[in-house]
């Protein structure tokens, strides 16, 4: 097989949550752990940063990569989903796994995951665990894919936790509270592993300082230590949290030993972009009329992306927007505003919401608009239809801001 018969075998041959959803989700990590047996537990031979959260734990992940590349470190990169190519999910020093590593690995192993009926993730967290081993990184930053507790990333122990945030994401697996979706990402905190928390919430302070009195793990809550955030490339106003809960953890990093100068958190912070590839967080996409995409997809992450909206100077809003079949639109819609002009389109994943029915949905919220056969449709149309002082909005999904960047 080559490179795209590799990938369309991974896609298509095994569950997939983005695709699936819930009958992707597995209950324990008994698979990742006799995959990481198999692998030689790839895991062991080098360091980590473990990331978890509702909103956030994708640029913090790319945050911390650039401050420890730009420190000098071989620092790999583990993150989900992809934008464009999968390949994005496994990064050395921004460079992306190579198109014959994925090849070799799957045709290593395919075998062993078709016996064992392995998931996509659990297959992508092997490949990801055995590239980094293999390359010899420093140290590597690992992104939770879903939750924490039962995530199949969950079979490392690393020098740092980082729990970002909680709010209401992935409820039919993590829970309908925020005390029990925070119970669910507390399960990354390891015996005497220290833990930073992003923001400190009512709600799932205890749960996190309880798990990490239970564990021995000092704990940090990035918001009441850190009172002054530096510039990013990342321009979203909601950075800010984000940054804080890097400068935490790099606190947090120095005292384990690594070597990270204040202008090298601050370079690090300046350049996520060009040093780990990121995309789609409030990005620029054209001018005049100006477009902007942001991977929000959650009423925490919408509120302060719509936010952010308002304070735009514009004389009509456009927005294109689309998600995906299990998403609570009863907490999103909302959130939107209601003088603009909408575009509705699905993503085109297995998953995604019939336009027709997100235009329904909009309806009973007395917000009028048009279906579109496909994102990039809907882009074009709001395009042709808009004047140079607009600005157009593209979210709603990850899988709709990918088809467009």
């Amino acid at each position: 097989m080559n490179y795209n018969d590799t990938v369309n075998w991974m896609f298509q041959q095994l569950p997939m949550y983005q695709n699936k959803g819930r009958s992707a989700f597995k209950k324990d990590l008994s698979n990742t752990l006799k995959l990481s047996k198999h692998l030689g537990e790839p895991e062991r031979r080098f360091k980590s940063i473990h990331v978890a959260g509702t909103n956030g734990k994708g640029s913090t992940s790319h945050m911390l990569a650039s401050i420890l590349q730009e420190a000098g470190y071989k620092v790999g990169l583990y993150t989900s989903p992809h934008l464009k190519d999968f390949r994005e999910r496994i990064r050395i020093n921004g460079e992306v796994v190579s198109k014959q590593f994925v090849i070799s690995f799957i045709k290593r192993n395919q075998l062993f995951f078709e016996t064992n009926k392995l998931s996509f993730f659990e297959m992508t967290v092997g490949m990801a665990f055995d590239y980094f081993a293999k390359r010899k990184v420093d140290i590597a930053v690992i992104e939770v894919g879903l939750g924490g507790r039962l995530d199949s990333t969950n079979i490392i122990t690393p020098e740092l936790s980082i729990i970002t945030n909680i709010g209401f994401d992935h409820m039919q697996f993590l829970g309908d509270t925020l005390e029990k979706i925070a119970g669910e990402k507390s399960g990354i905190i390891k015996e005497k592993i220290p833990v930073v928390v992003g923001q400190t919430q009512a709600e799932t302070h205890l749960v996190f300082r309880e798990k990490a009195k239970s564990t021995c793990s000092t704990i940090y809550f990035a918001d009441q230590l850190i009172d002054e955030a530096f510039k990013s490339d990342l321009k979203g106003v909601y950075q800010t949290h984000n940054i804080k809960t890097v400068i935490q953890s790099v606190k947090v990093l120095k005292d384990r030993g690594f070597k990270i100068s204040d202008r090298q958190l601050k370079k690090g912070l300046l350049n996520v972009v060009t040093n780990t590839g990121l995309q789609g967080r409030w990005q620029i996409l054209g001018n005049n009329p100006k477009v902007i995409c942001d991977t929000a997809h959650n009423k925490e992450g919408l509120t302060s992306v719509i936010q952010q909206l308002y304070s735009e100077a514009f004389e009509n809003l456009h927005i294109v927007f689309g998600v995906v079949n299990d998403k609570d639109l009863d907490t999103v819609i909302p959130l939107l505003p209601q003088k603009a002009k909408y575009y509705f389109c699905k993503p085109n994943v297995q998953r995604g919401l019939e336009a027709k029915h997100l235009q329904k949905k909009f309806l009973q919220y007395n917000i009028e608009g048009e279906v579109y056969n496909s994102v990039k449709e809907a882009l074009e149309i709001a395009k042709s239809g808009a004047s140079e002082q607009d600005v157009i909005f593209v979210g709603g999904s990850t899988f709709v801001v990918a088809e467009i960047i």
